[in-house]
């Protein structure tokens, strides 16, 4: 791939693309003075209590909120008859706001308590008074998949969600032709968005107009569903996002927003609810937990022929956006590389614990860490460095993918891994490996596993993993960013505005706005003023997710930039325009022939670890993560995206143990569940940017923000295999785990203690 692709033919870039230019809301967040939505909450506002379920499946007989309303304080206690639809969801409307006739998991609402006071808001919502006639528990996706399963959803023939089936050659043929055939079996947890705000807001009456002020990741998706739930037009509901503390895909679903709404709209008072951590973490959804059987095959000059995958994912209660986070985990199955042969299926299910849905890489951290394990197994089966493996299999352009159409242009997936190979060669040393343990004691020799109390042996490995991860909206649903650009000034440009409706989740996502925007139009940065908080004043630009809001929302302002601009001077020398990228299409549902995907990003990574076999503790020494960023639109935030993503990878692969039992969370507070902290964190973190731009992003930009997570987990497992010689299959990589693999891989018991 051509150096020559970067300027994409664009030369008023000026001296702000690419600038480390100084964040505006850097200022308020480290002094306190941003508002985030707990900060709006008033003494005169109604505070609200939702009351949980806090069981896994049961059948509602009665509420009883007589007592509740009976408290000193109390205004109202709602219930699901209170609730005009009472249905929600981003995609099925399977969600109550309020149970009526079951609970699903222990995070469901049965009531919402209205109160004057916090205080009288807890107090009474204790004196609801459910009783339940518990159901069979459903709390293993395994058993949801089979028919004798009891139902989550009564009202459906079972528990499968969705499935997805792909198929390209003839895969039996492969294995039995091939050199090399391995299988195994993986899984993965759930993960916790641990985002640094819980959740919280505040709603009142703006005139005729029902306000809604919180946190969330798509404004116009939030006022959709919440004018839906109440039977309002759309134009009566106004939403507005305070600062937000972080979101990961975990505000893409409703989650306070809709209760807020229902109080205010019902008693015609402002209201306010402020989660703890602990209602935040029990209610709101999470990363999917996989399990995945891979088989793979290759013949001795390593060429990968054959890859087959059978992925199940555990959707929890409801359905949220775990069909399409299916999609990209099993069109994503084969990696970054061009086989011949595939055959994957997919399935989510319906169980009874805490719903999952979108999280940082939607399904390709799953699919990856099997993926990249069986490529890295394949390598030292037949005796090629792992790396070089990749090389001969890898995408390129023009690679025909698992759904048998070519990738879209700018394929960058082979330059990005022969740079991480230069970084790693450079910054770990030239006579690195990723296969042999880096320690005094000999290739081969055992290791003793022998009492804690008795010694620590540190070992060190290597490890390399690829990543590809699309860019935006997908399988056929219409991707669209609106901006409008507003030109004021008589000779030259005095003032700018700039209308998009994209949400800052800490990104730094209105500043790139305004950098687009500002080297569009060639004035300085300091007269773009920026309306992207309120639904009403802003048009829609999609939501702050897929890694999509750089690229598509980039594009729809610098298109809506340059159209202003050609109607400079005048009275109206503005414009509001509209940009839609390629169409992609749905899969066909036998073979999963289709274009999925318009757009995707690309990664290396080279990851150090140290092993204790003496403990199975791992701790990561450093990093260097390669990305293909098409064009850095502000190079310190790209880094930043990069550094951020890696530290939610560290805890994702080795410290982050989300669990659950029979439908309950056993990790509701960050004393039990163990967030990486900077102790955790290497302090060699190389982000490395790569800029061959993309022919459709502003600029040549492509997104980025997802893409360090991808393939991490199996770097790390590589590297664990480099130092030990043991393969790891289960995310996260405990200590317990990380001493069963070394055992296993040298046929002794592992002892503890």
């Amino acid at each position: 791939m051509s150096q020559a692709r970067r300027d994409n033919g664009d030369d008023r870039s000026s001296a702000l693309i690419g600038a480390a230019v100084p964040r505006p809301d850097a200022l308020g967040k480290v002094t306190g003075a941003a508002m985030y939505p707990a900060d709006l909450v008033r003494a005169d506002m109604v505070q609200l209590k939702a009351v949980f379920a806090n069981r896994a499946h049961a059948r509602i007989v009665s509420v009883d909120t007589a007592a509740a309303s009976a408290h000193p304080g109390v205004l109202a206690v709602f219930t699901a008859a209170d609730v005009p639809y009472n249905r929600f969801g981003l995609i099925d409307d399977d969600q109550p706001l309020l149970c009526d006739d079951k609970v699903r998991f222990v995070g469901d609402r049965v009531a919402l308590v209205a109160a004057e006071t916090v205080e009288a808001a807890e107090n009474a919502a204790k004196l609801v008074h459910v009783e339940y006639e518990d159901l069979p528990i459903v709390s293993d996706a395994r058993a949801a998949m089979e028919s004798d399963s009891a139902l989550v959803h009564a009202d459906r023939e079972n528990n499968i969600l969705g499935q997805v089936h792909i198929r390209k050659g003839d895969i039996e043929a492969a294995f039995a032709s091939a050199d090399v055939v391995i299988e195994e079996e993986f899984s993965t947890s759930w993960q916790e968005h641990a985002y640094l705000q819980p959740d919280a807001g505040i709603a009142y009456y703006e005139g005729d107009k029902l306000v809604v002020e919180t946190a969330g990741q798509w404004l116009h998706e939030d006022r959709r569903q919440i004018a839906k739930m109440l039977q309002l037009g759309e134009d009566d509901v106004v939403i507005r996002y305070a600062k937000i503390g972080g979101a990961i895909g975990g505000r893409e679903d409703l989650i306070v927003q809709p209760l807020l709404a229902l109080a205010t709209w019902k008693l015609k008072r402002p209201s306010a609810l402020v989660w703890n951590r602990e209602e935040s973490i029990v209610g709101h959804q999470k990363r999917h937990p996989y399990f995945i059987r891979s088989k793979w095959a290759a013949n001795k000059n390593g060429k990968i022929v054959a890859a087959q995958t059978e992925l199940l994912a555990d959707g929890g209660a409801y359905a949220s956006t775990s069909v399409e986070v299916l999609k990209g985990a099993t069109v994503g199955a084969s990696g970054t590389y061009e086989i011949e042969n595939v055959a994957s299926d997919g399935y989510v299910v319906y169980t009874n614990n805490v719903p999952c849905g979108a999280f940082r890489g939607f399904g390709l951290p799953q699919a990856h860490f099997a993926a990249e394990s069986m490529v890295t197994r394949l390598a030292h089966e037949l005796g090629i460095d792992p790396v070089e493996i990749r090389r001969r299999n890898m995408y390129r352009e023009g690679s025909i993918t698992a759904t048998q159409t070519a990738l879209p242009q700018g394929v960058s997936a082979l330059p990005v891994l022969e740079r991480c190979v230069t970084e790693m060669e450079s910054r770990f040393g030239p006579s690195t490996t990723l296969g042999r343990p880096s320690t005094g004691r000999a290739n081969g020799a055992p290791l003793r596993m022998t009492p804690l109390s008795a010694r620590h042996d540190i070992v060190r490995g290597v490890g390399i993993a690829s990543g590809i991860k699309n860019i935006g909206y997908s399988f056929g649903f219409p991707d669209q960013a609106t901006a409008t650009v507003e030109l004021y000034g008589e000779k030259e440009i005095d003032r700018v505005v700039l209308r998009i409706g994209a949400a800052e989740c800490g990104q730094g996502a209105h500043l790139v706005m305004r950098q687009v925007c500002a080297a569009t139009l060639n004035v300085p940065l300091d007269r773009i003023e920026l309306i992207a908080e309120d639904s009403h004043e802003s048009p829609n630009a999609g939501s702050a997710s897929a890694s999509r809001m750089t690229f598509m929302g980039g594009r729809a302002v610098k298109d809506a930039a340059t159209a202003a601009l050609q109607k400079f001077p005048g009275k109206d020398a503005n414009a509001t325009v509209q940009f839609r990228p390629a169409e992609t299409t749905p899969l066909e549902p036998e073979t999963g022939k289709g274009f999925p995907h318009f757009n995707y990003g690309y990664v290396s990574q080279a990851v150090e670890v140290e092993v204790d076999t003496a403990t199975g503790l791992v701790r990561v020494l450093r990093i260097i993560s390669v990305h293909d960023v098409g064009r850095a639109i502000n190079k310190q935030q790209v880094e930043g995206q990069i550094e951020g993503c890696l530290a939610q990878a560290v805890g994702y692969a080795l410290t982050e143990n989300f669990q659950c039992r029979d439908g309950r969370i056993l990790t509701p507070h960050f004393s039990t569940y163990l967030l990486p902290t900077t102790l955790d964190m290497p302090t060699d973190v190389y982000p490395v940017i790569m800029e061959l731009a993309d022919p459709n992003g502003p600029f040549g930009a492509r997104g980025v923000a997802e893409m360090a997570l991808v393939p991490f987990a199996a770097a790390v497992a590589n590297a664990i295999h480099a130092a030990t010689g043991a393969w790891v299959t289960q995310v996260p990589f405990t200590p317990e785990r990380v001493l069963t693999a070394i055992a296993k891989s040298h046929n002794v018991e592992a002892v503890t203690a």
